[in-house]
């Protein structure tokens, strides 16, 4: 039996329903079909219907193994929500056959805070609403994390095309890892599995980096003077989400910039866990801007990590050495 064979099983099923779902939104979705959280950040019908489905496979599959996720469903019980919650709950029954009761416990099924030992689920929904309300980019983001680590990943990137370089053919992609046995892209709606692996680039000056597209996710002026300093002549790649970790795991970029806004900033675990492990049994490498471990032990964020970075493994060191002088110039804590 090959390793974490029922796990890796039921976050392939789970993502690709929420994957669905959210397509199905997407194509439908108005100003009606969102709210805006306490950080401003925006939340939609599918953030939540999304992590409904997830919660409910994974809680029928593996009922012992708890979820950590982002959303929770306290600003849908609340009465001038009542119409996003007959949404939400509305596509949930679709996918489901769960009542709005029961769709509100699965997402509130989320609310675990982690532990260093022990295994759970890492959720991420809808990895960049922001990417989701353009019809761009955005990752359904689930991992699988055991005493401290991720140990199966599965991201589903329902809008990201087959091949970069053919943004006109044929979209939705499936990447799959599990600790030791690699990483896999398969298209979301069935078909071949292949391994995926990092580009083989040993010169700086021959790669394509990517950052976010949201300015306020990473400093993309001193992305920019990074790049000079490695001799990256290319325009950078910007997409929102983990589809940057799945471009990087299969070779559509070489390294990934994600470069501290504020010195008080704490990544969240669900933003990284899945794309982590992709990109690792990718072949590649990833640290935090200091070139540090990411350390998965602390709970809900990343708090003993500052930005991150990811690569092909072989251009991590000099990308390290080039973004230490945009790390000198931060404020002190």
């Amino acid at each position: 039996m090959m390793r974490f064979e029922d796990e890796t099983e039921a976050a392939v099923a789970a993502v690709a329903a929420a994957a669905i779902l959210c397509t199905r939104v997407q194509a439908a979705l108005g100003a009606a079909g969102r709210l805006s959280k306490a950080d401003r950040s925006p939340v939609t019908v599918a953030d939540f219907g999304a992590q409904a489905v997830v919660s409910h496979v994974l809680s029928r599959a593996l009922p012992a193994v708890p979820l950590m996720a982002e959303e929770d469903a306290d600003a849908l019980r609340s009465g001038g929500h009542a119409g996003l919650r007959a949404q939400v709950a509305a596509e949930v029954e679709a996918a489901t056959g769960l009542d709005e009761v029961a769709t509100l416990a699965a997402i509130d099924r989320g609310r675990y805070g982690g532990a260093p030992t022990g295994r759970y689920w890492v959720l991420d929904p809808i990895d960049g609403t922001m990417g989701f309300l353009r019809g761009e980019q955005y990752a359904v983001a689930l991992a699988l994390i055991e005493d401290g680590e991720p140990v199966v990943a599965v991201l589903g990137c329902p809008n990201l095309p087959w091949r970069l370089d053919v943004p006109e053919g044929p979209r939705g992609v499936l990447m799959v890892a599990v600790r030791g046995l690699g990483t896999t892209v398969r298209p979301l709606s069935g078909g071949e599995i292949t391994p995926a692996r990092v580009a083989q680039v040993a010169r700086p000056a021959d790669a394509t980096f990517c950052e976010s597209v949201e300015g306020g996710h990473s400093d993309q002026a001193a992305a920019a003077r990074i790049a000079t300093r490695l001799g990256i002549t290319r325009p950078p790649l910007r997409m929102d989400s983990q589809c940057k970790y799945a471009a990087i795991a299969r070779g559509d970029a070489a390294v990934y910039l994600r470069l501290p806004v504020r010195v008080d900033y704490c990544e969240k675990v669900w933003d990284h866990a899945a794309g982590w492990l992709t990109v690792i049994e990718a072949g590649g490498r990833v640290t935090d801007a200091h070139g540090r471990p990411l350390d998965f032990r602390q709970g809900r964020t990343l708090a003993r990590n500052a930005g991150v970075i990811a690569s092909n493994g072989a251009l991590h060191d000099q990308v390290l050495a080039a973004v230490a002088p945009e790390l000198a110039q931060l404020p002190s804590q």
